[in-house]
């Protein structure tokens, strides 16, 4: 079990991280959906949008501590297989990815705080409101908010459909890796 990753393949600490990060945006899309469903009347209409704020704010430190993680361990080279435009897709496709999620988590946040209100986070700390104009803020990083959490949807199924090509189609070590194995695992070399 390898921590850090290696030339060949992700190590547990960035896997995890991809794992629970896309465990978490798939719920958040997920509660964010069914909170805009509820009714002035539902027990959910108040604790739903806190859960919703609170669990954002974790995913924010999650984001940044992954990016900061990609800096002490960078991720494996791309596989030699690749073609030129295979690796600049795959290239712009994450930073796109990484992009969508920060702009989801800020644009969250500037709904959250429009009011001047801070972001209690589980009741465990607050995040102070920087900006507050109730109004306007919040409709336009709502929409915004809305339309990059369909975007990240989108391209990360996109994202998932591509490991799956280079997986069953390729036959590369692509998902393999991300998996913390790679085909020398098996005795096989790409």
């Amino acid at each position: 079990m390898q921590f850090t990753n290696t030339p060949q393949r992700y190590g547990v600490i960035s896997a995890a991280l991809h794992w629970l990060i896309a465990v978490v945006v798939y719920g958040m899309f997920a509660l964010g959906l069914w909170m805009v469903t509820l009714s002035y009347y539902d027990g959910w209409y108040h604790q739903a949008p806190e859960l919703h704020k609170s669990i954002g704010i974790l995913l924010m430190m999650g984001l940044v501590i992954r990016v900061i993680w990609r800096f002490i361990s960078p991720p494996p080279a791309a596989l030699k297989s690749y073609s030129r435009l295979t690796r600049l897709g795959a290239t712009l496709g994450h930073i796109t990815l990484y992009a969508l999620l920060f702009s989801i988590v800020v644009s969250g946040y500037l709904i959250s705080t429009a009011d001047g209100e801070p972001i209690s986070v589980f009741g465990w700390f607050e995040i102070p409101a920087t900006l507050a104009d109730a109004g306007a803020q919040a409709d336009l990083a709502g929409s915004l908010h809305l339309w990059f959490a369909w975007a990240v949807v989108v391209l990360s199924l996109l994202h998932g459909l591509m490991a799956l090509k280079h997986h069953f189609i390729d036959k590369d070590d692509t998902l393999n890796r991300m998996l913390g194995k790679s085909s020398s695992d098996y005795g096989v070399q790409k």
